[in-house]
């Protein structure tokens, strides 16, 4: 096999795996280093030593590359393809048959690790039809957020990979923007007109008191460029960033502007969210919401967790024709566009 293609899929299963972040870096960039090589030179390299002299190159990696250039399955990669043929998650096989796309993505334009491309290729492996980029809007400045311009520029590069995909693979214009203190999107008015989809979610201040917190949620959701209310608590119940509790609203006005206005409740398939909680879901569906279960990966490999939301979906009843990203295609555009 080639041997950036096989970089880049160790890479996903560590991903997969969340694995540390500077062993998925170290391979990564190793493809990066040897993607600009031809073929011959990179041979060339490998068979007079300067292969493993260059920079972003390591003991591992530069076994990996010298077994795929010898016309094998690295045999790193060919472990990492045996544990990964193990799921994820038991539960939800049926309803992750159903999902046709995921609607929450990031790439390294704002705080993922990974650029466009490469998370549409992992998107086109996994067998999604449509993608959302949903990158940071420009509050969160911590996680580079895209202004205006950029956004722009952004669109640029989405609408270049849809004309080249042959294989009817839709990439998304989005965005995940921040609900502000006052409710306003962060993000101007012909911006959001332009996006396929808006996810709008809270990412500041998440302790503020019920009434404040719901009130706020509330003027996000209303806004008509509003399509999926993100990570609603936004709890963490693990990892790297440690744990933190759920934001204090009002559920059951919050969901019920969910059904009133077209906005669907993602549920968040991220290991370290599980948001919302089961009995918050229970109260959307109580509610007669929409659902949207999104992987909100932030590399490649993440975007499997999409078997993580399927169970718990599953696990509290949800219909596959109450969550939006079983849809076909023309059927989700037409929903999201539908507030404008």
């Amino acid at each position: 096999m080639e041997p950036v293609d096989a970089l880049n899929e160790i890479a996903f299963w560590l991903e997969r795996e969340l694995a540390p972040t500077f062993k998925v870096q170290a391979f990564r960039k190793a493809a990066a280093t040897i993607a600009a090589l031809a073929p011959e030179e990179l041979a060339a390299r490998a068979r007079d030593g300067r292969l493993k002299r260059m920079k972003g190159i390591g003991d591992r990696t530069y076994q990996v590359i010298q077994e795929a250039l010898d016309g094998g399955v690295p045999e790193y990669l060919a472990g990492l393809r045996s544990r990964g043929s193990q799921p994820l998650a038991e539960g939800g096989r049926e309803l992750l048959g159903s999902l046709r796309g995921d609607l929450h993505s990031h790439s390294d334009w704002s705080d993922g690790g990974s650029p466009i491309e490469i998370m549409v290729d992992a998107a086109r492996l996994l067998g999604r039809e449509y993608l959302a980029l949903t990158d940071h809007s420009p509050n969160l400045k911590i996680a580079n957020g895209l202004s205006a311009e950029r956004l722009t520029e952004q669109f640029a590069v989405v609408d270049g990979i849809n004309d080249g995909g042959p294989d009817g693979f839709r990439l998304l214009r989005g965005i995940e923007v921040d609900i502000l203190e006052d409710g306003t999107l962060d993000q101007t008015e012909e911006m959001l007109s332009a996006l396929d989809v808006v996810v709008a979610s809270v990412h500041s201040k998440l302790r503020s008191d019920r009434r404040t917190m719901t009130r706020r949620m509330l003027a996000g959701i209303t806004d008509p460029h509003t399509n999926v209310l993100g990570h609603c608590t936004g709890r963490l119940l693990q990892g790297s960033r440690g744990t933190r509790p759920e934001s204090e609203f009002d559920a059951k006005e919050v969901f019920a502007a969910c059904a009133e206005h077209n906005v669907a409740v993602e549920i968040n398939s991220r290991p370290e969210r599980q948001d919302p909680p089961d009995r918050l879901i229970q109260l959307a569906l109580d509610a007669g919401c929409l659902f949207s279960i999104d992987s909100d990966a932030h590399a490649p490999g993440q975007l499997d967790f999409l078997q993580y939301g399927a169970e718990r979906a599953a696990a509290n009843g949800v219909p596959a024709e109450r969550i939006i990203s079983t849809w076909p295609l023309d059927r989700l555009l037409a929903w999201t566009k539908s507030g404008d």
